[in-house]
């Protein structure tokens, strides 16, 4: 049965609360749990970079009060500091689904970790060898390969069909030969929103002996990673994004590792994940990024769970619970109103709660100037998405309004977005 794209296709308030009563963290608690909202502002800016649970924030302060100290020393505030970063590395692993497969490095951020990938592969790929991009990466993981080519490496685009702004799998099975090296992909496009088929697209590159690069930045926030079932080379994602700190991890199988040489000094044992992270993780970092467990504890009112898989997976259970009426209300509320055209898929089934729209005669500036007058946090722009707006033919000045959300926003801040949106366009 479908359903009209209209503003009246919202739910009512009955069957918001019929949503969320199979949440076993109540949607109030969520709401309190960070302590960023409690303000009047609508935050739809979560592409960007999300909001911080209290327990995170807690966490980090905790380290800085009381294990703020160098790591490997022998005395006690040491080792507990020494613990606290092991463990975020091994918590890293877990919440990427990779546990048993392979390790994750902790780095600054997405677009440093696969620069650094990157410069590895160079040093050990020849002239003459393939990488392919998707035309719908974010330029984070396009940027380090494209650079590529000046030492030889021959870089090859997987174009995006610009009618369905999606990049054809049999196109990639057309270009893909026994010297292709790699192909760097997005999980989730931050502009489109949509989910691709991340285990698809690994096998057929296995086939051809190509590892895969998978961006997660724009996936990880709303769904469970599994890296290890989907059996991925490299996936990477921003913890900013995922309710913790300004940091990203990069998963790699061991096999994957194993072949590089990382750019840390000489004396570091090259099977160590540490030869990869040049001046170390940052320390208060892993203990934020350790505390989203808590989180999730508390998300699935599991207070004694272990830190384990099968609690990152109820966790985003939870969350994906949430976010799918918010989607659809937002997808479907954006159709409804006149001149709005949706950049990517047109339904709330395949993607994400990250929608990026344009109006056929109001500009995304003058959009968010109105969205920012009204309190709400929203962005325009080409989200670095740059190779992607070129194909489409976006504007790369003004590129497209990006409205994005998660599992703490609610249906009311999707109501108020809407009707400043429409009242934008409208006048």
């Amino acid at each position: 049965m479908s359903v009209s794209p209209g503003r009246g296709a919202r739910p009512t308030k009955g069957e918001r609360t019929s949503r969320i009563l199979p949440i076993m963290m109540s949607f109030s608690a969520i709401r309190a749990a960070f302590p960023a909202l409690d303000r009047d502002l609508v935050f739809l800016e979560n592409a960007g970079g999300s909001q911080l649970p209290r327990v995170v924030i807690n966490a980090m302060t905790d380290y800085m009060t009381n294990s703020y100290v160098q790591l490997g020393a022998p005395y006690e505030v040491s080792r507990r500091a020494t613990a606290v970063v092991n463990d975020a590395h091994a918590w890293a692993t877990t919440l990427i689904g990779g546990t048993g497969a392979g390790q994750t490095a902790i780095g600054p951020s997405t677009t440093q970790l696969v620069t650094m990938l990157a410069d590895c592969y160079r040093r050990v790929w020849q002239p003459g060898d393939e990488v392919i991009i998707c035309e719908t990466a974010h330029e984070a993981n396009a940027g380090p390969w494209a650079k590529l080519e000046r030492e030889g490496i021959n870089v090859r685009t997987w174009r995006v069909d610009p009618t369905t702004a999606q990049c054809d799998l049999e196109e990639l099975r057309r270009m893909l030969s026994s010297g292709t090296r790699l192909v760097a992909f997005p999980h989730v496009s931050n502009l489109l929103g949509e989910v691709v088929d991340v285990a698809a697209i690994t096998k057929l590159a296995h086939q051809y002996g190509a590892r895969v690069m998978v961006d997660g930045v724009a996936y990880a926030p709303h769904l469970a990673v599994q890296a290890r079932e989907w059996d991925v080379d490299w996936y990477v994602f921003s913890n900013y994004k995922v309710f913790g700190p300004h940091a990203a991890m990069l998963y790699g199988r061991h096999d994957a590792w194993a072949e590089l040489e990382g750019p840390n000094h000489f004396f570091i044992p090259r099977d160590q994940v540490y030869k990869f992270e040049l001046g170390g993780a940052n320390h208060e970092s892993c203990a934020g990024i350790l505390a989203l467990a808590d989180y999730f504890r508390e998300l699935t009112s599991a207070p004694e769970a272990p830190a384990d898989e099968f609690l990152v997976t109820q966790a985003f259970d939870t969350i994906r619970t949430i976010e799918q009426s918010l989607t659809s209300q937002l997808v479907n509320g954006l159709k409804g109103i006149p001149g709005i055209r949706i950049i990517g898929p047109q339904g709330a089934e395949g993607r994400v709660g990250t929608v990026s729209f344009l109006h056929e005669s109001v500009p995304p500036p003058a959009i968010c100037q109105a969205t920012d007058t009204a309190g709400v946090a929203i962005r325009y722009g080409h989200m670095y998405a740059y190779r992607l707006c070129q194909a489409l033919g976006i504007s790369l000045e003004t590129g497209v309004v990006r409205a994005s959300l998660v599992h703490y926003n609610s249906h009311e801040d999707i109501d108020r977005l809407l009707d400043v949106v429409e009242a934008a366009v409208r006048t």
